[in-house]
């Protein structure tokens, strides 16, 4: 097997080093405090600061960012670091919101490569995301997940899921690629202006996703950090376990890398 280390920043962003390369998801780094609005009535504050700032993790070969749209995924502070890394890696509305950047937009199921130190091949592929209710994409736009695949897994490809809940295009995942692991966007995110319409899996979703697809390896992430995330650690957690699937979870401790067999 292979060897990922993931370093838990907050929130959505996480530091992965691979097949010697180096890629954050969704950069938030803002410190906590502040107000943001997401549409529609719809609003948040930041409750916890970034474990690990912009200039503490050094050189980024990429930044998978499943969308731009949301100050929760990419917040102003993240934005201000994207100029200085190799790659922007987003959904097709976001690369030509991102403009100058020249940010590459993928639509579901589209590929791009990475090149790895050792001449080998990355292979970054989009996955969709419902990021809400039904018919909710006019109001929350174009979101996605990614499908790492690299010479020397042996555990399949390890699946970032996004922000999504679980529906048919979460399910085709799991047809297409014979997963591994997965890093999963948990808190069970709801606004009280939209009731009870959830935003992003919670832990039932999760279990449903460890069984459905038999992954070796779930790893949670955006649970903590902003107000509207619903579903904190000790409810998942209690889930996961009565569930029986908490031999599966690695938990992360932030601003710390934790290597996991891929």
């Amino acid at each position: 097997m292979s060897t990922l280390a993931i370093t838990y920043v907050g929130g959505p962003t996480a530091l992965l080093e691979v097949a010697g390369l180096r890629l954050l998801t969704d950069p938030t780094f803002d410190q906590p405090g502040k107000r943001y609005h997401f549409g529609w009535g719809a609003m948040s504050r930041k409750l916890q600061a970034a474990a690990l700032g912009p200039d503490d993790l050094g050189e980024i070969d990429a930044v998978l960012l499943s969308h731009d749209h949301h100050d929760d995924n990419l917040d102003p502070a993240g934005r201000a670091m994207l100029p200085s890394v190799g790659r922007v890696i987003t959904t097709p509305a976001g690369a030509r919101r991102l403009g100058s950047l020249g940010a590459e937009g993928l639509a579901p199921w589209s590929t791009t490569v990475l090149q790895t130190p050792d001449g080998g091949e990355l292979r970054v592929t989009a996955t969709p995301c419902r990021h809400g209710p039904p018919l909710s994409k006019p109001i929350v736009g174009e979101v996605i997940g990614f499908v790492l695949e690299w010479e020397g897994q042996r555990d399949g490809p390890f699946w970032i899921t996004g922000d999504t809940v679980y529906f048919s295009g979460v399910a085709e995942v799991g047809r297409r690629f014979d997963l591994g692991s997965a890093l999963v966007h948990l808190g069970g995110v709801r606004f009280p202006v939209t009731g009870s319409a959830r935003y992003t899996m919670n832990a039932a979703e999760a279990i449903r996703v460890a069984r459905e697809f038999e992954l070796s390896t779930l790893v949670p992430i955006h649970y903590e950090g902003w107000k509207h995330f619903r579903q904190g650690r000790a409810d998942i957690e209690g889930a996961f376990k009565e569930a029986g699937i908490d031999d599966r979870v690695r938990w992360l401790e932030a601003g710390k890398p934790q290597a996991i067999e891929v």
